[in-house]
C-alpha cells in the first residue's frame, strides 16, 4: 500500500511487561500518542516476581487475581541469554555490582534487563503504574472498524478512583502466563487435603517433610520436582505420558523418594491419591503444573473474540480479530517461540497498520486464512488448546516479512536448538555445562553484540 497520510492515534496498551513495553515504543516511534496502563507499581509484568501470595486462591479460580507473575524465587532462565534479547537492544552481561552474568541467570536479571531496556529508550513516562483495567470495550459498537473507538475504564490503587477514557486504539499486552489451567478430576473438589497450581509456588521449603504429588510433565512440572525432591519425604510426578527424556530419567535416578506415576484417576477425601494404573498413595499436597489459560476478563468484544478451549479466535495471524482490527490487536499469544524479537515485528506492524502505513486484507479474506489455519491443525490432529504454540522458527520469520523485519540470525536458532537438545538429556545441569562454544563464539562475534554501548553505562542515557 502507498503511503499518503500519516494518522496519529491516541493508543492504550495494558501491560508494562515485555511486550507491552516494545508495542509502545514502536507506536511511539511511529508517531502515535501512547498510554500503558499497568496494575503493578513496575515494569516487567511476569518477570516482576512477587513472593507475596498469601491472599490469592491456591487454585487460581477468581478471574481477577491478585498476584500476576507465576515466577518462582529460583527460576533461571532456560534460554541463553544470547537469544533472549530484542533485537536492537542485547542481553549482554552486565557487569555492575549485584548483577548476574551468568549465561542463564535468574529471573531478576531479566526483569534488570527490562528496566535497562526501559530507561534507554525512555519509556517510563508513558506508563501509569498501580492501574488495574476493569474494562475495555467499543464506544461506538456497529460502525466501521477503521471508525472503533475504546472505552477503557480503570481504577487507581491507592486512592481507587475510577477513570474512564476514550481511545482509538487498544493493544491488549497483558500475557499468558496468570491464570491457571487446571484438570478434571475426579474427586478434585472433595479432596480435604492441600491443593495448589504452580502459580502460587515460591519455595520449596513449606513442603519440607510432606508427601507431595506433582501434576503435569511440562517445564515447570520438572522444574519444581526437582526443588522439591530435595525436601519432601516423597515426591511423586504424575506425568501423561511416562516416555520421559533421558534427562529426568537421570534425575529421578539420582533421587530413592522421586517417583514417576501415569495420570490421577481419582482423588479420595481421606487423602488417598489413585493412578490409572491402580498405584496409590496418601499425599499431603498435590501441585498442578498444568499450564495457563488465556484469560481478558476486563475485554468486551460483544463475543466478537472468545477463548474456546485456550483458542482466542478469531485472530488473523495470532494477533487481529478480523471485525475490530486494526483498533483492537492482541500480542504475545504465541507460545513457544523466540518472544522479545516476536514482540517486537508485532509491535511494528501494529504501529504501521494503525498510522496508515500498512493495511491489513479485507476481512472475508482474513477470514478465509484463519479457517484454513484451523482446518489444518484438526487435520494434522492438533487439539484447539494448542493452536497457538507454533514450536518453529519460519512462522516467526513470515510474520516478520508484514514490516520488512530481519530474519532471525542463524546462531541464535543454533544456540535454541542446541540448548533444547541438552536441556532432554541434561535437565539438571543445562545450564552450567554446555557444548555449544563454536555457536557462541559465532553469535558473540555477530554485529549484534557491539551494536550498543557498554552495558554498565546504560543507566546514564
Amino acid at each position: 500500500m502507498v503511503f499518503e497520510k500519516f494518522q496519529s492515534k491516541n493508543v492504550c496498551v495494558i501491560g508494562a511487561g515485555p511486550s507491552g513495553l516494545v508495542a509502545a515504543r514502536e507506536l511511539r516511534k511511529e508517531g502515535h500518542k501512547v498510554v500503558v496502563l499497568e496494575q503493578n507499581h513496575d515494569i516487567g509484568g511476569q518477570w516482576l516476581y512477587d513472593p507475596n501470595v498469601q491472599g490469592e486462591d491456591p487454585l487460581g479460580r477468581n478471574p481477577f487475581l491478585k498476584v500476576h507473575s507465576s515466577m518462582y524465587e529460583s527460576l533461571r532462565l532456560m534460554s541463553p541469554r544470547e537469544i533472549m534479547g530484542f533485537t536492537d537492544f542485547p542481553f549482554s552481561p552486565n557487569y555492575q555490582k549485584g548483577r548476574d552474568t551468568r549465561r542463564f541467570p535468574s529471573h531478576r536479571e531479566f526483569l534488570l534487563y527490562l528496566k535497562d531496556f526501559c530507561e534507554y529508550f525512555r519509556l517510563r513516562e508513558m506508563i501509569r503504574f498501580n492501574t488495574i483495567v476493569h474494562y475495555v470495550g467499543p464506544l461506538n459498537y456497529g460502525v466501521s472498524s477503521e471508525d472503533l473507538k475504546w472505552v477503557v475504564r480503570s481504577i487507581e490503587k491507592k486512592s481507587e478512583e475510577v477513570v474512564e477514557q476514550v481511545f482509538e486504539a487498544v493493544v491488549v499486552a497483558t500475557g499468558h502466563y496468570s491464570q491457571p489451567r487446571l484438570p478434571c478430576i475426579q474427586g478434585m473438589d472433595t479432596w480435604k487435603r492441600k491443593q495448589m497450581h504452580s502459580h502460587i509456588y515460591r519455595s520449596p521449603e513449606p513442603f519440607r517433610g510432606e508427601i507431595v504429588v506433582v501434576v503435569g510433565n511440562s517445564f515447570s512440572g520438572q522444574e519444581i520436582s526437582m526443588e522439591l525432591v530435595k525436601v519432601a519425604k516423597e515426591l511423586h510426578l504424575s506425568s501423561k505420558f511416562l516416555n520421559i527424556t533421558e534427562g529426568l530419567s537421570k534425575v529421578i535416578s539420582k533421587h530413592e523418594n522421586f517417583h514417576l506415576h501415569p495420570q490421577i484417576e481419582t482423588l479420595e477425601e481421606d487423602g488417598r491419591v489413585i493412578f490409572i494404573d491402580g498405584s496409590t498413595i496418601l499425599a499431603d499436597t498435590i501441585l498442578y503444573c498444568t499450564g495457563y489459560c488465556y484469560a481478558f476478563p476486563f475485554l468486551d468484544t460483544k463475543g466478537m473474540v472468545v477463548v474456546d478451549d485456550n483458542r482466542v479466535g478469531p485472530l488473523y495471524e495470532h494477533t487481529f480479530p478480523p471485525s475490530l482490527a486494526p483498533s483492537l490487536s492482541l500480542m504475545g499469544i504465541p507460545r513457544k517461540i523466540l518472544g522479545l524479537p516476536f514482540f517486537e515485528s508485532q509491535g511494528k506492524w501494529i504501529a504501521q497498520l494503525l498510522s496508515g502505513k500498512k493495511a491489513l486484507p479485507p476481512y472475508e479474506e482474513m477470514m478465509k486464512s484463519i479457517e484454513e489455519f484451523y482446518h489444518s491443525k484438526e487435520l494434522d490432529g492438533i487439539p484447539k488448546r494448542y493452536i497457538h504454540e507454533i514450536g518453529g522458527f519460519d512462522y516467526c520469520d513470515k510474520y516478520g516479512e508484514n514490516v520488512g523485519f530481519p530474519k532471525l540470525e542463524e546462531w541464535r536458532k543454533e544456540l535454541c536448538i542446541s540448548t533444547l537438545l541438552n536441556s532432554f538429556v541434561n535437565l539438571d545441569t543445562y545450564r552450567d555445562f554446555w557444548n555449544d562454544d563454536d555457536k557462541l563464539q559465532e553469535a558473540l562475534r555477530s554485529p549484534y553484540f557491539s551494536q550498543l554501548q557498554d552495558p554498565s553505562s546504560l543507566n546514564s542515557n
